[in-house]
């Protein structure tokens, strides 16, 4: 009886979601042919491309992603931390606040897929992870040039992105930082063997992995030494003063004050 019920809810359940998606369906027609009606009142060709976009763009009060951003406030944590990256960095700060903001864009991405406004989001998230020295960000950077290059071709971002794809785009990220040789060890000689650096994929960009300076490894603090304990010996005072004859002869008291 039990699997009776059951199996009725599971029915009952499942045709309820069938019957959410069909309505859903025709819903998104009505408003998509809504939009054409009432931007095809409008006297221009411009006026109406306008109106397309405008319905197709995210609104400014609506927020993504975990910091519940806004499609301004996307654009602008970009703009800030390619200013504060200065010519390179690898701040885990600035690289925190990317990836944010990033999460946020991939959000108001999958809900507004034809927003005219992503090209600028991508080309500024682009410029910012372009100068973050690390190789997940520089595979970012390249990710976004891509996308504008093929989702947005004939706006004026993916135009300055085809150009600087021409001259050529180059990936740097620093490698692992290795330890300094310990003081008064000998010095290991390496035979440098020059190696042909590979051409890149087609398609893909050129690599550039930065060396780093060594880290010295911190010495050892010394261990703390017991100090000596002063041997007891009688001051004059407490043992008294000796006369030339030998004799001991009583410290001096101070006279009581009148």
């Amino acid at each position: 009886m039990k699997q009776r019920v059951l199996r009725a809810g599971f029915v009952v359940l499942t045709s309820a979601l069938v019957l959410t998606t069909m309505a859903a369906a025709p819903s998104r027609k009505v408003a998509l042919a809504s939009v054409r009606r009432l931007c095809a009142s409008k006297p221009s060709k411009w006026q109406r491309l306008q109106c397309r976009e405008y319905h197709k763009s995210a609104p400014g009060d609506q927020y993504f992603g975990q910091m519940k951003m806004s499609y301004l406030g996307v654009e602008n944590t970009f703009r800030d931390q390619a200013i504060r990256a200065g010519q390179y960095t690898t701040n885990s700060g600035i690289i925190s606040s990317l990836h944010f903001a990033d999460q946020s864009l991939q959000q108001w991405a999958s809900r507004y897929p034809h927003d005219v406004e992503l090209a600028r989001a991508y080309f500024l998230a682009a410029l910012a992870y372009k100068k973050v020295y690390t190789q997940p960000a520089q595979e970012r950077a390249w990710h976004y040039m891509q996308m504008l290059v093929n989702r947005f071709p004939d706006t004026y971002f993916g135009r300055v992105v085809k150009k600087d794809l021409k001259v050529g785009f180059t990936e740097n990220w620093f490698a692992a930082a290795k330890a300094c040789p310990l003081p008064g060890a000998l010095p290991v000689v390496a035979v440098p063997v020059p190696s042909p650096t590979p051409s890149p994929m087609p398609g893909r960009p050129k690599i550039h992995i930065i060396a780093p300076p060594c880290i010295v490894p911190p010495s050892p603090s010394p261990m703390p030494s017991a100090s000596p304990i002063p041997s007891a010996s009688a001051t004059p005072a407490a043992a008294g003063l000796t006369s030339p004859a030998g004799k001991a002869v009583a410290s001096p008291t101070p006279s009581p004050k009148p």
